[in-house]
């Protein structure tokens, strides 16, 4: 499959004047599912704890196990549920089962593609799973919401053999690169690992900044957390100082999470085969601080601003939450790595499909037409 996307074309044209150039766009029904060797393994998501879903899943495993002959890999927790552990009929199928802990094990390199059966969350957890590559990803929905899940279950063979056989539509989710750098360090570690003048702590050359990286699907949350006072936050766009975010926070989302938590903090929705990064306030301390867009690839950073009553908090696709210190920076820029998500159809019917079912985006009650009656006495005004 191929895993990056050309944005566009910048190329020359025999009609066009010397040194004049042509903007060309791809079209996104153009995005294709195609294995270069049919695929083998697949990677099966469950949501925990919903017994819902329990029918489903078994029915899945022993059709890919059983009739399709494929490698099931299954996260070792979901064997652990006793309605699974101890149904002794599903035996068979889960002893052929390859499992994995997440943080523990590496599967990056094993999987072809992934099916998740549940709402959105789903997907986002397939996401972070992967921090280079991700495979192709089928999302059934059995959750809540299912604005990313577009296919139904009820006939999950004929669409399940489609994808395997390559017949299918692609959209690119794209996801932001964040590096999360720590000075901070409380005093009773800074006094083991530094030097104490003048009663300030001065940090040990010998001992690393600490550096977190993750790959963000929807959004980067960075919010006051606990405290009572606004969130106090500079934001910088390739070194330049943009704007300080004095509310509750600030959201930083792809295309994906535009329609998540920044679509209930008032920003626009895009569509995920736009290229861009949204900055949306959360609460704002200003009536004109708006949403704003700019493009995929900048590079965004986030501090604590020096005069901040209180720290700040960070979340990524509302997972792994820290709180953030003065010192401390959060970089955010686009990812070279995708989410792959297959279609139902096709990545704009798909969308808004979604949009309308979802969101109930414009759903409205529509006016009733004129009579002839009333058309006429409307003509003598």
């Amino acid at each position: 499959m191929k895993k990056t996307m050309k944005i566009f074309d910048r190329v020359k044209h025999k009609d066009i004047p010397k040194n004049t150039w042509k903007w060309h766009i791809q079209d996104p029904a153009s995005q294709l599912l195609t294995w270069n060797k049919p695929p083998k393994s697949v990677l099966v998501i469950k949501k925990i704890r919903d017994a819902s879903l329990l029918k489903p899943f078994k029915e899945l495993c022993v059709f890919l196990t059983e009739e399709k002959n494929m490698i099931v890999y299954v996260e070792k927790k979901v064997l652990e549920d006793p309605a699974i552990a101890n149904d002794e009929n599903f035996g068979p199928v889960k002893k052929r089962f390859c499992t994995f802990r997440e943080d523990y094990d590496d599967i990056s390199n094993q999987i072809d593609f992934i099916i998740c059966l549940g709402g959105d969350g789903t997907l986002l957890y397939a996401s972070s799973l992967f921090q280079d590559s991700v495979p192709p990803v089928m999302a059934f929905h059995l959750g809540s919401l299912g604005f990313l899940t577009p296919f139904n279950f009820d006939n999950f063979q004929t669409q399940v053999t489609q994808v395997i056989e390559g017949n299918a539509a692609l959209v690119l989710r794209s996801r932001l690169k964040v590096k999360v750098a720590k000075e901070h360090r409380d005093k009773k570690t800074a006094v083991q690992n530094g030097v104490e003048e003048n009663g300030l702590i001065v940090k040990s050359e010998k001992e690393p900044i600490k550096q977190t990286k993750y790959q963000v699907l929807n959004e980067v949350v960075v919010d006051r957390g606990p405290s009572s006072y606004l969130s106090n936050v500079d934001v910088f766009l390739d070194g330049h100082l943009i704007t300080t975010v004095q509310g509750d926070g600030v959201i930083v989302s792809t295309p994906t999470g535009s329609t998540a938590y920044a679509a209930a903090a008032g920003a626009s929705m895009i569509h995920p085969n736009v290229p861009a990064i949204m900055i949306t306030p959360i609460c704002p301390h200003s009536l004109s601080f708006r949403p704003i867009v700019v493009p995929a690839g900048v590079e965004l950073k986030i501090m604590l601003s020096p005069d901040a009553r209180n720290t700040a908090w960070v979340s990524f696709d509302g997972r792994k939450r820290q709180e953030v210190c003065h010192g401390d920076s959060i970089s955010i820029t686009t990812s070279c790595y995708p989410v792959p998500s297959i279609c139902f159809r096709d990545p704009v019917n798909d969308w808004f499909d979604s949009l309308a079912e979802c969101l109930h985006w414009n759903v409205r009650k529509k006016q009733n037409h004129f009579t002839e009656d009333e058309e006429e006495e409307e003509g003598d005004f």
